[in-house]
């Protein structure tokens, strides 16, 4: 039927507004929201505490939906990735991060990216649309059914415990439909996953940093990647338009304490920013701000424009950071046997659109999904 709507993404005042429409008293909306995102469930016939009458009406005017899946993937490691489809037939890519008795889903906020970095798959991807808020959450709670997690669990009891937005595309390119989203997934009767537990990593949008640390004040994970304009410009051509000093006085006015520090993703790339004086450099660019590091070795894609950094480079970057008294791990590659590591994600959707490019590795995940425990240590 033409004129269904899906519930999915409704705001609790913007679900009232539904059941009103349809001559229904508020409170309809209360025992829908614990349905839809408490319990999972998406069969009007199954929400027992509504009248039957009134699940045929809803059923006849609405649907709890969620995206198609076109593909899952499972690595060898345990990481899962689905390939998404929405209803306009466009894909994006969401992954599943285990760690020992918890993990994250990794959420894209696009279909395609606009920053052009260049050492990201994701960034030869153009930019097809924003996602909805609908098809964000849709992503949450695919995973959810996956692994079988309604009604939702107590914060002890979760497989995936945390949700990080380093999918594909820029989250604060789409920051209206991204708050809404995690508003949603935050609040206490429904999903209910903790703001300490959600994770948005940004390339360095800066009018929207503040606004999501007022409004949203989630975990921030910054894609840095350079300590000089110079080399930040020709990798991440956002830099042009938002410079280290622009992107640092923003990081130092987010809310942060030393039990929730700014993240600072860092992709180490041969011969480019892996010096021991880039590392000495990076801790007096980030003096005065609550901080740790992820320090992400490349991972190649096909036509890839750089290489990784030695190991032993890499280890020596690290031990300088530790030495200055901050956290700096080097990340191992999760779900790489798939393409669901650092740097990889790429939809097939492109491939459908352009067949000039259809011989491409379509897969894999924007610069910010190293592996989940960027959000969960």
């Amino acid at each position: 039927m033409s004129d269904v709507k899906d519930l999915v993404g409704l705001s609790r005042d913007e679900l009232a507004a539904e059941m009103a429409a349809i001559g229904e008293k508020p409170f309809r909306a209360k025992q829908l929201w614990h349905w839809i995102y408490n319990r999972g469930v998406t069969d009007f016939q199954l929400m027992t505490t509504l009248a039957k009458p009134l699940r045929e009406k809803l059923a006849e005017h609405y649907v709890v939906g969620r995206p198609a899946v076109s593909r899952l993937q499972t690595s060898v490691d345990g990481t899962r990735k689905w390939l998404l489809r929405f209803a306009d037939g466009n894909e994006a890519e969401t992954v599943y991060i285990p760690e020992d008795d918890r993990g994250a889903v990794c959420v894209s906020s696009q279909v395609g990216c606009t920053l052009t970095c260049k050492f990201c798959h994701t960034g030869t991807q153009l930019l097809v649309r924003n996602l909805t808020a609908a098809e964000i959450l849709g992503q949450f709670m695919t995973a959810r059914d996956s692994y079988g997690e309604w009604p939702s669990p107590d914060d002890g009891g979760r497989l995936i415990s945390n949700i990080v937005l380093m999918g594909m595309g820029e989250p604060l390119f789409n920051y209206d439909n991204v708050a809404k989203a995690l508003k949603i997934v935050m609040d206490g009767e429904g999903i209910a996953v903790s703001k300490r537990r959600i994770t948005l990593s940004t390339s360095g949008v800066v009018p929207m940093i503040r606004r999501c640390g007022e409004e949203l004040a989630v975990n921030l994970a910054v894609s840095l990647h350079a300590v000089t304009d110079e080399i930040r410009d020709r990798i991440m051509p956002i830099n042009k338009k938002y410079p280290l000093a622009e992107l640092m006085r923003a990081l130092r006015d987010y809310p942060t304490n030393n039990a929730r520090r700014i993240t600072f993703e860092y992709v180490m790339l041969k011969g480019v920013n892996d010096t021991p004086s880039d590392a000495r450099a990076l801790v007096k660019l980030v003096e005065g701000i609550p901080a740790k590091f992820n320090l992400i070795p490349f991972n190649k894609w096909p036509g890839a424009p750089f290489d990784c950094s030695e190991m032993n480079d890499i280890r020596r970057f690290s031990d300088l950071l530790f030495d200055a008294g901050y956290s700096a791990p080097i990340r191992q590659p999760r779900g790489s046997d798939i393409l669901a590591a650092c740097g990889q994600l790429k939809s097939d959707s492109e491939r459908v659109r352009c067949a000039r490019q259809k011989d491409r590795v379509a897969a894999g995940i924007e610069d910010g999904v190293h592996h989940a425990a960027a959000a969960t240590s």
